[in-house]
This record gives C-alpha cells, sequence and structure tokens, in this order.
C-alpha cells in the first residue's frame, strides 16, 4: 500500500470511492479524486447531512460548507454557509485554485464568486429534507443521542429532539486521497447541525480544524461535534501526531482525548480519520461502532473497516 493509490471515506462517503479510485489507478491526481468522491456523497440524496437534501438550518434554508486542501503546496479552498450551489466542494476547490489570495468566502460572496466561475446552481432542499426538519420541531426528543445534544436542541429552539437519527445516514463527509505521485488531498463536506441558527459555521471548511493535509504530516479530517474540532485544532493535532511517530490510528485517538480536556456541556460524538503520507490509515472516535470504508489499488470496492473506540466515559458525552 505504502507505494500506490490509497483513497480513504468517512462513514457514507464510500459512494464516490470507486470511481474515484479507478481516476487514481489512470493516474488521475489525489484532488481530482478526492473532489469527484465528495460530489458523489453531496448528490446523494439519502444522505440528511451533506449536499442535496441536508436537513435545513433553524429558518428552514440549507446552508452548506466545504473545504479542501493540497497536501503538497498546503494551499487550501473553503467555503461556508453557500445556498442555491449544491458542490460546494467544488466551490472550495476554485478558491484554491482561482482565488489564492484567499482561504475562505462565506454566505453572498461564496455564492457569488461561484456564479463567476460558471459553477451549476441547483435546488438543495428535498422534500425528504423538509420532511424531517418539520417533524424535528414537532417531536418532543425521545431520540436525542445525548445530553449535550439534547441540551443543544433547548437552546436553540426549546425543545427536546434527536440531532443525529442513529437508524440512518448522518454526519459530515470526509473524503482523502494518496496518488501514484505520493501527493495527498483531504477534503471535507458538511450541511451542518440540522436546526443550526442561520450562519453557524462548524469545523469543516476550517483549515486545522475539521480538515488539514501536508505531505510530510498526513491528511486528517473530523466529523462530528465541530465546535470542539476548532476549539481544539483536531484535525492539524492529529496530522502533527503522525509527524511525531504516532500511527494513525493512535494519532486519531489522541486528538480526540484532547478535546476531552475542554469543558463542553454540548458535547457530542466526534470522529477523526488519518491518512500518513505513505498510505497508511486509521481512524477513531468517541461513538460504539464508528467505521470508514478505503480502497487501495488491489481493491475491487471499498473496504468498510471499524474505527478505534475511545473508552466511554462521562466527559465524552
Amino acid at each position: 500500500m505504502g507505494a500506490g493509490a490509497v483513497i480513504l471515506a468517512s462513514e457514507r462517503g464510500e459512494v464516490g470511492l470507486a470511481e474515484a479510485m479507478e481516476l487514481l489507478r489512470a493516474g488521475g491526481s489525489a484532488m481530482d479524486a478526492v473532489e469527484l468522491a465528495v460530489r458523489a456523497a453531496e448528490a446523494n440524496l439519502e444522505d440528511h447531512y451533506v449536499g442535496i437534501g441536508g436537513i435545513p438550518n433553524l429558518l428552514g434554508d440549507v446552508e452548506l460548507d466545504a473545504s479542501i486542501m493540497d497536501g503538497r503546496t498546503r494551499a487550501a479552498g473553503a467555503v461556508a454557509a453557500v445556498r442555491g450551489y449544491p458542490h460546494p466542494i467544488t466551490i472550495a476547490r476554485r478558491v484554491l485554485e482561482r482565488l489564492p489570495q484567499h482561504v475562505m468566502l462565506v454566505g453572498a460572496g461564496a455564492e457569488r464568486f461561484a456564479a463567476e466561475m460558471g459553477i451549476e446552481q441547483g435546488e438543495t432542499l428535498t422534500e425528504e429534507a423538509r420532511r424531517l426538519w418539520k417533524e424535528g420541531l414537532a417531536k418532543d426528543g425521545d431520540g436525542a443521542d445525548s445530553d449535550g445534544e439534547r441540551l443543544y436542541r433547548q437552546a436553540v429552539v426549546e425543545i427536546l429532539d434527536r440531532m443525529g437519527p442513529r437508524d440512518g445516514p448522518w454526519g459530515t463527509v470526509n473524503v482523502m486521497a494518496r496518488d501514484h505521485s505520493g501527493d495527498l488531498c483531504a477534503g471535507v463536506s458538511t450541511s451542518g447541525y440540522p436546526w443550526k441558527y442561520p450562519g453557524r459555521v462548524g469545523d469543516s471548511p476550517i483549515i486545522g480544524a475539521g480538515n488539514y493535509c501536508d505531505n510530510r504530516w498526513g491528511a486528517a479530517a473530523c466529523t462530528g461535534r465541530g465546535e470542539l474540532a476548532i476549539r481544539t485544532c483536531a484535525a492539524r493535532t492529529a496530522a502533527r501526531l503522525v509527524f511525531d511517530g504516532r500511527d494513525p490510528e493512535q494519532a486519531a485517538a489522541e486528538a480526540l482525548e484532547d478535546t476531552a480536556s475542554a469543558p463542553d456541556a454540548f458535547r457530542s460524538p466526534l470522529s477523526v480519520l488519518v491518512l500518513t503520507p505513505d498510505g497508511r490509515h486509521g481512524g477513531a472516535s468517541t461513538d460504539e461502532g464508528a467505521t470508514y470504508a478505503f480502497m487501495d489499488d488491489s481493491s475491487s470496492e471499498p473496504q468498510i473497516v471499524p474505527r478505534f473506540t475511545q473508552a466511554r466515559r462521562a466527559d465524552w458525552r
């Protein structure tokens, strides 16, 4: 694996891995592969936490965030609170390539830039997502996943409700790849917390928090409680730990351990995924049963493997 191509993704990101792996096998770049795989996840109508069909914010608007980072140059592009564009990962890449004096654009500015770049517009709110949004506002919270999530819902809409139903797809999508040239790339895309306060931006578009990529160190990305990842720079911490000699699973687990020291009344599950410069990979999560998917040059289809699960403790949840 060390000398070849590899691509991996967080839960549900596997929908685009096979096509992206074919691109890598044909000599394509890690960045091309990551964008392709993330776009597939953004187009997945069954996934209500990224791209088309994401569950709206408190006012009923779908706001999308994304980032992409090149490990060779450490150049990055990111967008946040984008409306009316179903593929924020592509806008983020154009920021990296066509607006190198900046890293992040938000809201109306990001949408204006996307129009200038000729990026396709499209409806992001589906009828199914609208239904889930309405039901979430009406329920009494019996499905809430943790005390932190329950308090989050109370603070936002003063009701109890589940934040992430465990009987279907949920959470941010991470994709990272190593190409045959040895270059790394990491991409992250999300619609953010359902029923979030308008304009809320989590870790996904923030370089160092939800996404970090450096050919010397490795790549890392996060899913889950984005505010914790922002406060502890979790993705960069994990990548740096690889450089310091940890294996990818250890690096992910220690980055999560660091977040446990940060007081957070809204604490809820957080996961980290890591890819090393030589193509090794691993993940960790505070949530039992968490997995990720990967493919390498020998794979015929995505392989689903478990993440290391941190010991279940009161300060995790």
